[in-house]
């Protein structure tokens, strides 16, 4: 410790100092052997820290960042050597740090917390007698509690010793004097083994010898007759102390329990919590911090416990955090924000994908939480406008990050239920659409007449969802730079994944061809299932739009009247079914019975046959209840939309393709509560009416 800041010549104070207390450990442990073992681990910032520091620099440490521990530790600090004004200073200044004068509640908590991790250090076969369960630091641990509490009223309290504290105790009667008496017996028997066990090994040891002999010679030294008594006295001296410092800190003046019961892994999520309040080992946490986590922490178990995986989602919670870097800035504002809490929380236990990207970008919380995007979908124009700075400058990257910041964005609003299913598809179209139309801006497009297809072109995309394509023109090279520059990875995702293979003669046919080429193909050779697929096609962008929408409704409406309709889409359906089914038809919600794709394909079917003019298949079925009737139009939307709101969830998780369900049963309880539902056996009842529904439905027009 030193007087001030500043200096003169050569070195600063701070750099003189620091220099000087080098010197003083390198003589006292710097030879062999060692006059003594320095121990600067006390210190303010511990390892970390300067070796000294000045009486301002030691009084703005423990004034923002004191812990605890380190509150215990300074009530043995005494003058050895040096300005005895200046270590009175520093003792007078830091009065009321050692021994407040209104100690908080929390205080035994946090002295319990420091105990059983020093205990949790020590192997559990291990006899310690200074750190073990009943040791040496119990006692003290149980003094200097007294002396924290107590110390501002009582200064002749203040006593370095532990036998002098324990005098005082006695004297003030804070503990029953039998109490007092065996923490008294107990230290002074605790001290003369640990005496002797670094006399014996001459090195600073605490556990009693495994070897029998040692055990034995360790005994007679103490005046045993045996190990087995010494480890007898040893043993009623622990449970002695142990119950002691039980009844005063571990126990009724503790903070409430709090309830795990909804975690899994109790014992992980003590730890995670744990974390989140006291940092990780080589994190330091303010004390004050640590108090808003107090006020948090009922807040974040209270959202917690009815997530579908509350264990991952705290764990989510402390990367998230620890990402964050504010952490006493982020306590305040989830503390003091409820909503912002349940958004993070609802956030985690939803997405993993989410998740990650937001501990990638933290900023991006408060981006899109204060913008008032939040509360409303966004637009194609809006998008739009927004990545047409971008489009100028022909960043590509900007434009990854755009799409992901608002991929993140639409899934917050997804998880908070700001957005039904149909405008999630939606949104979820209208900023794929966007970016490829800017991403075909700067490779210079202009020409190709671009199709969407599937429900890109119905404008009913999920997550992680392909762009299936078609190109119309003769600009090949422009068609396969926008492939390129769209499906190319980066730390941000990629702009789309693409599939072309709609196209006539799939992967082996040109991959753009000209507006008679695509008549021709329609007309004269192309597959049933080619022309099923021309329902949903939907120009985006580029010249002769109509012509195309005119090509593609003449080929479908043509194919709709083949008397042999149903059945060629139903042979379909089953070769789907062997083609892309997993084998379990009961996880096969997409291509199984009664799944997505048979409600898709006799959609499509009716379509074609009663020529309905409809890119989306939720809205064809409402269009199609004066064909089908009310009632049937009404059990296949629910069916359809059902099934495609459990591909929603699945996909949202990782943000990739799913078709069918985890055959754990554990997942399917999460993917239940994921869906709105209190546990598993609602949501198979629910799955299993929806695919009878359908399939109920389908087989009054597919005889198979």
């Amino acid at each position: 410790l030193y007087g001030e800041e500043g200096g003169q010549g050569r070195f600063t104070n701070h750099e003189w100092h620091n220099r000087l207390a080098e010197q003083i450990v390198k003589s006292f442990s710097g030879g062999e052997p060692n006059l003594f073992r320095i121990d600067l681990r006390l210190r303010p910032e511990g390892s970390a820290g300067p070796l000294a520091r000045s009486l301002e620099s030691m009084e703005n440490y423990y004034a923002g960042f004191g812990e605890t521990w380190e509150r215990l530790a300074l009530i043995k600090a005494r003058h050895v050597c040096g300005s005895k004004e200046l270590a009175y200073e520093f003792s007078r200044q830091h009065q009321p740090f050692i021994f407040p004068k209104n100690p908080t509640p929390e205080l035994l908590d946090e002295i319990a917390a420091i105990k059983r991790r020093i205990e949790r250090e020590v192997p559990a076969d291990e006899l310690d007698v200074k750190l073990g369960a009943g040791g040496i630091r119990e006692i003290e641990f149980v003094v200097q509690t007294l002396q924290f509490i107590h110390g501002a009223k009582h200064a002749f309290l203040q006593e370095q010793g532990t036998l002098k504290a324990l005098r005082a105790i006695a004297q003030l009667e804070l503990l029953p004097s039998s109490e007092v008496r065996a923490l008294d017996e107990s230290y002074r028997f605790l001290r003369r083994i640990e005496h002797r066990l670094q006399i014996e090994a001459e090195r600073q040891t605490h556990s009693i010898p495994e070897d029998p002999e040692k055990r034995e010679r360790l005994a007679r030294s103490l005046g045993f007759h045996s190990a087995a008594a010494l480890l007898a006295e040893l043993q009623t001296s622990n449970e002695r102390v142990r119950e002691i410092f039980h009844h005063l800190i571990a126990s009724g003046t503790a903070a409430p329990a709090v309830n795990l019961d909804v975690f899994a892994d109790s014992s992980r999520a003590t730890r995670a919590l744990n974390e989140l309040a006291q940092g990780s080992v080589s994190f330091h946490v303010a004390p004050r911090t640590r108090q808003i986590f107090r006020r948090l922490r009922p807040l974040l178990l209270e959202q917690l416990a009815p997530c579908a995986d509350p264990d991952a989602t705290l764990v989510a919670i402390v990367r998230f955090v620890e990402a964050f870097g504010l952490r006493s800035l982020l306590f305040e504002l989830l503390a003091t924000n409820p909503k912002l809490l349940e958004l993070l929380v609802r956030t985690f236990d939803a997405s993993f994908f989410a998740t990650n990207v937001l501990i990638r970008h933290p900023h991006l919380l408060e981006e899109i939480t204060r913008s008032a995007t939040l509360n409303h979908s966004l637009s194609l124009s809006e998008h739009a406008a927004s990545l047409h700075p971008l489009v100028e400058r022909g960043d590509l990257d900007s434009i990854r990050v755009y799409r992901q910041t608002q991929l993140l964005r639409t899934t917050m609003r997804d998880v908070l239920g700001l957005c039904p299913l149909p405008d999630l598809w939606q949104e979820i179209t209208d900023l794929a659409e966007a970016c490829l139309l800017a991403a075909a801006a700067i490779v210079g497009a202009n020409n190709l007449t671009i199709i969407a297809m599937g429900k890109f072109g119905g404008r009913e995309l999920t997550y992680a969802s392909d762009l299936d394509l078609m190109f119309v023109g003769d600009d090949f090279r422009a068609a396969q730079n926008l492939i390129t520059v769209l499906s190319i990875p980066s730390a941000e995702g990629v702009i789309a994944s693409v599939d072309a293979r709609l196209r006539p003669e799939g992967e082996k046919g040109p991959l753009v061809g000209s507006l008679e080429a695509f008549e021709a193909y329609y007309r004269d050779r192309a597959q049933f299932w080619e022309i099923q697929a021309l329902t949903r096609a939907r120009p985006v962008t580029g010249p002769n739009q109509e012509t195309f929408r005119a090509i593609a409704h003449a080929a479908w409406s043509i194919a709709g009247r083949d008397p042999d309709l149903f059945d060629k889409i139903d042979g379909m359906l089953h070769r789907v079914r062997a083609e892309r089914g997993s084998g379990n038809d009961m996880l096969d919600f997409k291509t199984g019975i009664g799944g997505i794709v048979e409600a898709e394909f006799l959609v499509q079917a009716l379509q074609m046959r009663h020529d309905v003019r409809e890119t989306s298949v939720r809205l064809a079925i409402s269009k199609l209840a004066n064909i089908i009737s009310s009632e049937d139009s009404a059990l296949l939307g629910c069916g359809y939309e059902f099934l495609r709101h459990l591909e929603t969830v699945l996909r949202r998780w990782r943000n990739t393709s799913a078709s069918s369900l985890p055959p754990d049963p554990i997942e399917q309880r999460k993917l239940a509560i994921r869906m709105g539902f209190k546990g598993r056996e609602d949501w198979q009842q629910a799955c299993e009416s929806a695919r009878a529904d359908i399939h109920a439905i389908c087989g009054k027009h597919f005889v198979g």
